[in-house]
């Protein structure tokens, strides 16, 4: 694959990191993705074109308002870095076929849906639900037959409701909300019944390594609450990038 190619997807892909970097603010504040056009959170005032360009608008300007000084938060350049990243891995993952602008959107989804339920703890059943329908429109063009996309949404949230409720019957706290399991259903449409096994099994593993230092630094009790979302979608994403290998090296072991 020719240099330019994975180069324009990435440029492609900052671009849009910079319009997820407004669905991350807007989405959870009920507020339009479209208008008005991007303004600073303080003074409000328009942010002009050539102050908008991904990363580099926020290395030129030092990561502060034009107008006001007001620091710019560190996340808005790393949005789109990692969107432009996950252009170019969803690029060669699947070449310049349907299914490339189809997994970059999902992983754009699962981007967003990221930093939502970090700063709020909720992922917005437009991006889950939403994504499980578009998901099941767009399976003909996928890696996956309709079955599978059907299974894994039923497996995905039937799962995770079992776990739920198992937990809440158990120790009569709720351990995880419902936006877990629209977010597994939808990931079961774009990666399969396999697919969800490895999410939860590496999420889980992922959240394991994350949650017991930050209770630790936090002196927080083994019930602090930890979004859970964010370790989900990032299984998703290994499973679709590499999951063949993990699975290949894991089995090799055992043999």
């Amino acid at each position: 694959m020719r240099a330019f190619v994975p180069l324009t997807a990435f440029i492609f892909g900052l671009f849009i990191g910079s319009f997820l970097n407004v669905c991350i603010h807007r989405i959870p504040l009920n507020e339009s993705i479209v208008f008005p056009a991007s303004r600073c959170p303080k003074c409000r005032s328009k942010i002009k074109p050539w102050d908008n360009i991904p990363v580099v608008s926020y290395l030129i300007l030092r990561g502060r308002c034009r107008n006001c000084g007001e620091q710019i938060s560190l996340r808005y350049p790393a949005v789109e870095l990692l969107s432009g990243l996950l252009a170019v891995a969803m690029l060669y993952r699947f070449g310049l076929t349907p299914s490339f602008p189809i997994y970059y959107l999902w992983a754009c989804a699962l981007l967003v849906i990221t930093f939502i339920d970090i700063d709020y703890q909720i992922i917005p059943d437009s991006l889950s639900i939403g994504g499980a329908i578009v998901g099941l429109v767009l399976v003909w063009w996928m890696p996956l037959s309709y079955r599978d996309a059907l299974i894994g949404l039923g497996l995905g949230a039937g799962l995770l409701l079992v776990v739920i409720y198992g937990y809440y019957f158990l120790t009569g706290r709720q351990g995880m909300g419902g936006g877990d399991v629209k977010l597994l259903g939808m990931i079961g449409v774009f990666t399969g019944w396999q697919g969800v096994l490895f999410t939860i099994f590496m999420g889980s593993l992922l959240g394991t390594m994350a949650g017991i230092p930050w209770v630790l630094l936090k002196k927080k009790n083994m019930q602090a609450a930890i979004p859970f979302g964010p370790f989900l979608a990032l299984g998703a994403l290994i499973y679709v990038l590499w999951g063949d290998l993990f699975i290949n090296w894991y089995f090799g072991i055992l043999r």
